[in-house]
């Protein structure tokens, strides 16, 4: 477990409660518990110590192999020695239907099975619960072991022998081992018996919801593996979604660019439902409907914050956690994100977004009504008085506010999905009312946002500098593909943004100087947009190249290095997984054309 051997070459275990990330050899390094945005009980991830991990060593290993077993969230890791033994280390957080529920408990196994031979391991179980970097105290049962902090108790249940893991010494592994670590309750069976029946439960849950699924021809299994890491993302209780499941993995090496990303953005959740609905997958929307109404319910003067946590909280202090040296030793180990507090006005247009499809699917169990409807007119109003006021735009200056033309452009598409809404409810006269508003503000941001010098519109009103976001346009009806404008600004952004194969977010300078990793949802986007605007062949060879800088478990990070292709940024990042999915969908063949 040094520190030079931290990467991003991780598995994501998860049951829409907990998740858990597990690196290449098989080591839990990370896991907040009962909740994403919880304290660690796993904190190696961004340490440099000898502990915050679980960690099992296969004597005299020489090799390692990770995978996914099919259309699953169940992890498997095999271990082999010099002599040929193999041990293979199964991971996987419980989920399965149950009492007519969702069965998710704040739960993860680890099942060691022996493949071959006579593996010799030394188990290292050593949670750091906590931010502060102290160790647990330890209390010893029978066949138990509980780790206890201040009011935080982590109970791992097991039938290895439990001396040998507590007092790390080597031991034989010669039958099926597992580990349940979770609160401190009792199992009410045998360890093995129970894991058995969970892992079984569990792996038919994942099989059968990838079946429902309608994914594109090509790209199959990595569309199916980037849609059940984005429900893994989704918190059930509440019906939130995490931008990613860390925090402050940096953006770029010693960077100072560390974000928790453990919250939930109105923006990427919103991004993360509409892919999720392209593949039919609805649940996810019908549970951020109910988010949303909440926050808008208690929403003072009907202002929305960019970002919540997960259980609605809207006040989430930014501190570091000093105690923790950070991945890779780059710190700060950032905890909360004070962006929370910043003026975002796209995220009125993002809230109505993701509420439209309620208007219009007939297969949900809620469809949405007039009642929803008034709802989100107050946030159409708010839309329509901000649309042309300055903020910090989608990508969150802390340093600067200005109108920028993606939150215009948002707000834009408030109102005009409002008059939709409203023509499906019979309500023309508010449809004709919000179609005004929606023509006032689409003149307006043609004429201030675009740049004649350039031919293309610029990330702010008046400006002269370029927005990947802006590749949008024609995604969100804004502009169509062959409108010359939006050619144009494709281009521009193309000239401005792009690094080889990837492209940046922006080029200026901002609050932490130059940019200097690309932007994988931004990829993404232009990849879109040019398979929008005549360039297929082009958007396929980045897509395919795109899919080449996923770890072998087949996850992005947020950012990239252009130079050699290295993952930065927290992890995995919904956003990524986005673009992926939408990609996919946009440029492949039709199952009819393909058949």
């Amino acid at each position: 477990m040094k520190a030079e051997s931290t990467n991003l070459e991780l598995g994501v275990i998860g049951n829409c409660q907990i998740a858990g990330l597990i690196n290449a050899e098989g080591a839990l390094i990370w896991a907040c518990l009962p909740r994403f945005d919880a304290e660690p009980a796993f904190s190696r991830l961004v340490d440099t110590e000898d502990h915050g991990h679980f960690t099992i060593e296969l004597n005299d290993q020489c090799d390692a192999t990770q995978y996914y077993r099919r259309n699953t969230a169940v992890l498997c890791t095999e271990l082999t020695d010099r002599s040929g033994a193999m041990l293979r280390i199964i991971d996987f957080c419980p989920r399965f239907r149950q009492y007519g529920r969702h069965y998710r408990p704040v739960m993860m196994i680890r099942h060691l099975e022996v493949v071959r031979g006579n593996p010799v391991i030394r188990a290292r179980l050593r949670p750091s619960m906590g931010w502060d970097g102290t160790d647990p105290d330890i209390t010893r049962g029978s066949n138990h072991v509980r780790y206890l902090r201040s009011q935080q108790v982590l109970r791992v249940t097991t039938d290895a022998p439990l001396t040998h893991v507590l007092d790390e010494t080597p031991f034989v592994v010669d039958s099926t081992m597992t580990f349940v670590l979770g609160p401190d309750e009792s199992v009410k069976e045998t360890v093995s018996s129970m894991g058995r029946r969970f892992l079984e439960l569990t792996e038919a849950h994942w099989r059968e919801w990838a079946r429902s699924l309608a994914i594109p021809f090509e790209w199959q299994r990595e569309t199916i593996r980037a849609a059940i890491t984005l429900k893994l993302s989704a918190y059930e209780d509440t019906g939130a979604v995490v931008a990613a499941f860390t925090t402050s993995i940096p953006e770029a090496a010693d960077s100072g660019r560390n974000w928790d990303y453990r919250y939930c953005w109105l923006r990427d959740a919103y991004f993360t439902v509409h892919a999720l609905n392209r593949l039919g997958a609805t649940r996810t929307m019908e549970g951020f409907l109910r988010y949303i109404i909440n926050l808008v319910a208690g929403a003072e003067d009907q202002k929305l914050q960019p970002l919540y946590g997960i259980g609605g909280e809207r006040r989430i202090e930014e501190e570091t956690a000093d105690a923790l040296a950070g991945y890779r030793g780059m710190g700060p180990v950032r905890v909360g994100n004070a962006a929370y507090h910043q003026d975002q006005h796209d995220v009125y247009g993002t809230v109505v977004l993701a509420a439209t499809q309620a208007f219009f699917d007939e297969r949900l169990e809620r469809p949405g009504d007039r009642a929803l409807y008034h709802r989100l007119c107050a946030l159409g109003e708010e839309a329509a008085r901000l649309y042309d006021q300055p903020d910090a735009g989608i990508w969150e200056y802390r340093g600067r506010a200005r109108v920028h033309t993606y939150s215009a452009m948002m707000c834009w598409a408030a109102c005009d999905r409002l008059e939709r809404i409203a023509l499906r409810l019979g309500l023309d006269a508010d449809a004709r009312r919000w179609g005004a508003q929606a023509n006032t503000m689409h003149e307006k941001i043609s004429t201030e946002a675009w740049n004649d010098e350039l031919g293309a519109f610029t990330e702010t009103f008046n400006g002269d500098t370029m927005d990947a976001s802006l590749l949008l346009m024609n995604e969100l009806g804004f502009l169509r593909a062959d409108d010359p404008r939006f050619v144009g600004t494709v281009n521009a952004i193309e000239r401005d943004l792009r690094r080889g194969d990837h492209l940046f977010r922006y080029s200026a300078e901002d609050d932490f100087g130059l940019p200097e990793n690309a932007f994988n949802i931004c990829t993404f986007w232009f990849i879109d947009a040019l398979q929008a605007i005549g360039r297929g062949d082009e958007a396929r060879a980045l897509f395919e190249n795109m899919l080449s800088q996923r770890t072998k478990l087949g996850l992005l990070s947020e950012d990239l290095k252009p130079e050699d292709g290295e993952l930065w940024g927290n992890f995995p990042q919904t956003y990524s997984m986005v673009g992926l999915i939408n990609a996919a969908m946009h440029l492949s063949r039709s199952w009819e054309e393909a058949l």
